[in-house]
């Protein structure tokens, strides 16, 4: 058995990974999708002052208060970015580290370094896209009840961790079993940048033919990666 740690992105909750994590569990293995700080179903607790390095306390506390140990961390989209801090504040927790279409960024990069958002609708604690481009972009290649199911649940995110740079001191110079899952069909981030990612950990690539939310998509395929490395 091994415990899983699914780490969501932008706008979703722990609820984006219920399809992966339901092929896992059925395998045997001890599965988290935790939904972080001001999002999803605690978008009502938003305020100033969450951060990547706040989300990442909390993955780093849920390590330690329930004694998980060789954990798998697995990040996708933003969700990388708490990866890698989570990671290197509980080292001795974690055994090994995915990035499913994930944001890779070193110490002091922000995501506008990297990702271009056409659309954003901001708040002063918040940041999302307009409901006109989750149906458009963000969801366009997903199944049209799934579509409806994945936008129906989709929130604001707090907005310091998609505007203000990553603390990073440790991350990229400690050693990781890593993989990087590229999805072919997604364009943010962009190859380059994941590519990036796995030739600085020496990590395994692979890539799946869908776009940025293989675990809507195709959370089969997308689970036995997971599995293997």
């Amino acid at each position: 058995m091994t415990t899983f740690v699914l780490l969501h992105g932008a706008y979703q909750g722990g609820w984006i990974w219920n399809p992966v994590a339901e092929r896992l569990r059925a395998q045997g293995h001890l599965v988290f999708a935790p939904t972080l700080d001001g999002c999803a179903e605690r978008s009502t607790q938003v305020r100033a002052g969450i951060t990547t390095e706040t989300h990442a306390e909390e993955i780093a506390g849920l390590l330690f208060y329930d004694d998980l140990r060789d954990v798998v961390l697995v990040g996708t989209s933003t969700g990388g970015m708490v990866l890698a801090r989570a990671a290197e504040t509980a080292r001795e927790r974690v055994s090994r580290v995915v990035f499913a279409d994930a944001l890779a960024l070193l110490d002091g990069e922000k995501v506008p370094d990297i990702v271009k958002r056409p659309t954003a609708v901001n708040t002063e604690l918040t940041t999302g896209p307009s409901q006109h481009d989750f149906e458009t972009r963000l969801f366009a290649d997903l199944e049209p009840a799934t579509r409806k199911w994945a936008i129906e649940r989709c929130t604001p995110h707090p907005i310091a961790p998609l505007t203000r740079p990553v603390k990073l001191e440790r991350f990229w110079s400690q050693g990781w079993n890593a993989s990087v899952i590229w999805c072919r069909k997604s364009t943010n981030p962009p190859v380059a940048h994941q590519r990036r990612a796995a030739d600085t950990l020496k990590a395994r690539w692979h890539e799946l033919d869908t776009g940025h939310y293989p675990m809507l998509s195709e959370p089969q395929a997308l689970a036995k990666l997971i599995v293997e490395g």
